[in-house]
């Protein structure tokens, strides 16, 4: 018997069972990641066991809430703060699923339509969704009331669940080439940054809430984010809940227009990847007429010419670009600025709050050389006296000042209006250039005598075997520091008790920041000898790294 062939075409690529592929590759990315090493699996599960009774906590919570005046509007609130955290995951930690990166993909013959359902179902695969369906859950359960309302509780939790998914997805893919590049990685360095302030809010709006006894200041807030997905979509049954069935229709289509145009945008995202280049393949481009004239021009102009200003112009550079250093500088502006701001706020702070500015910030120029790591050596080859060593302190000690002085005086005028005394501002501000003064001598003296390494990778800022010179520099320069700070703080206190102090207390400001000035220079002074001595044993120690 002779067979004739097939006149069916051919299947096209990316539209036959794609979606049970993504889902098995899923899989086995997770099988063949937890098989790499014991650690890894106690990871892995210990995740899975904390995430999971915070899931059933969180569930046993919010079925609790059923019957509360208030319950809609925890539960929207909780689902705007989950599809924020969804947004914002992607970007500090990309390494964290390796099937978020779709420029994996790209040279497989896969259509972008087909692939992105199949990445959205293998998406719902992991601890993120399994929490964020509990969530949802107990969401549906706090606020519905009436079989219609449970009805619109099962869509709703269905469009949350992909919202979230898609969102994240979208973020993801739009960055994915920032995301997957040194820089982009580097990116991860700030998530501590962001979980350190996003945690002081929400102490703060815990601490408002409860002095305002109940729940009722949520309210206002939560009008506004149900009409915002995925909150929306828990909007619409607690609409369904009072009757509101238009209300809840137009919640539901404008989350379902959501998940829609996340789509689309994740589809055209997956269309360019997969068909333009990516641009770190390409020659770089001849500089821009307008990055010549910057580099001959700009702010570099006004600062004074020969070593200093090379030295505060690279130290601002290191501020901007290198991600460590950029780190920790967004973490010191950021403490600085909300321990005397939400403490103000709160009722409960103190003007000489505002003093924290000044020292979180001052903690930048302990371990100076120790910031350059191995490229310590490049300024090491250009000391070779205390009249080149004084010259480098003194550009990063002004480079320090650059940004210190007028945001010490932007978080004090803040503190000071916020708790209605503004008469104080003189004294605080002169106690803060004090307080920086001395830290900036401390620091340097601390910087030659005691450098450490810093890893460039990771969350560490000690490498191995040098805790122990960390903590000496920066703790017991601190305690000079405020040693060194005594006659100003003594100053303060002697007006504050005595009577017509206050008359006086003004001088306090020129006083502060004379006496800073002269513990600055007299500190750069001391160091810079010792700095010019100890040069082979300052390169070794910062480029253990």
């Amino acid at each position: 018997m002779t067979t004739t062939p097939s006149t069916a075409a051919p299947a096209e690529p990316g539209t036959v069972a794609l979606t049970p592929v993504v889902v098995r590759l899923k899989l086995s990315l997770l099988r063949n990641g937890l098989r790499q090493s014991a650690g890894r699996r106690a990871v892995y599960v210990t995740s899975l066991v904390v995430v999971s009774l915070f899931a059933v906590l969180q569930l046993i919570g919010l079925t609790a809430l059923r019957g509360h005046a208030h319950a809609d509007s925890v539960a929207v609130l909780l689902l705007a703060v989950l599809g924020l955290g969804w947004a914002v995951m992607p970007l500090f930690f990309p390494g964290g699923d390796e099937t978020l990166d779709p420029t994996r993909l790209v040279m497989l013959p896969l259509r972008p339509r087909p692939l992105v359902r199949a990445l959205l179902m293998a998406s719902l695969v992991g601890i993120g969704p399994l929490f964020t369906l509990c969530l949802l859950a107990g969401s549906v359960v706090s606020v519905a009331h009436g079989a219609a309302a449970y009805v619109v509780g099962v869509v709703a939790v269905v469009l949350g669940l992909l919202v979230c998914v898609a969102l994240a997805r979208a973020v993801a893919a739009a960055n994915i080439r920032l995301l997957t590049s040194r820089k982009g990685r580097d990116l991860a360095v700030l998530s501590g940054l962001v979980i350190a302030v996003g945690a002081q809010f929400v102490n703060f709006g815990a601490q408002r809430l409860g002095s305002a006894g109940g729940l009722e200041p949520l309210d206002p807030v939560a009008a506004v984010l149900r009409w915002v997905p995925p909150a929306a979509a828990i909007g619409a049954v607690d609409s369904v809940s009072d009757g509101a069935y238009g209300v809840a229709a137009a919640q539901l289509l404008l989350s379902a227009a959501v998940l829609a145009g996340l789509l689309a945008l994740w589809t055209r995202t997956l269309t360019r990847l997969m068909t333009a280049p990516d641009a770190s393949t390409l020659d770089a481009a001849e500089p821009s007429a307008r990055e010549k004239a910057g580099r001959a021009g700009g702010p570099a102009r006004w600062l004074p010419a020969g070593r200093t200003g090379t030295v505060v112009e690279r130290g601002l550079r290191y501020v901007w670009r290198d991600p460590k250093t950029k780190s920790a500088w967004a973490t010191s502006l950021a403490i600085g600025l909300i321990v005397p701001v939400f403490n103000a706020l709160q009722g409960t702070g103190s003007v000489y709050f505002a003093c924290f500015a000044s020292g979180m910030l001052g903690i930048q120029m302990y371990n100076q050389f120790g910031q350059d790591t191995s490229a310590f050596w490049t300024v090491a080859m250009t000391i070779s006296s205390p009249r080149d060593a004084l010259a480098e302190l003194r550009g990063r000690a002004l480079a320090l000042l650059l940004i210190t002085v007028p945001y010490t005086t932007l978080v004090t005028a803040l503190t000071t209006a916020l708790l209605g005394a503004r008469a104080k501002l003189p004294e605080v501000l002169g106690l803060s250039f004090a307080l920086l003064g001395a830290m900036l001598a401390t620091g340097a003296w601390a910087s030659a005598r005691f450098p450490y390494s810093i890893p460039q990778e990771g969350y560490k800022n000690v490498v191995p075997g040098q805790v122990g010179v960390a903590w000496v520099s920066i703790f017991g320069g601190m305690v000079a520091a405020a040693l060194l700070s005594a006659p100003v703080v003594a100053a303060t206190i002697w007006l504050n008790v005595s009577d017509g102090g206050d008359d006086w207390a003004w001088l306090l400001l020129p006083a502060g920041a004379a006496y800073g000035a002269g513990l600055t220079v007299l500190g750069l002074r001391l160091a810079a000898p010792r700095t010019a001595a100890r040069l082979p044993e300052i390169l070794m120690a910062v480029s253990k790294g």
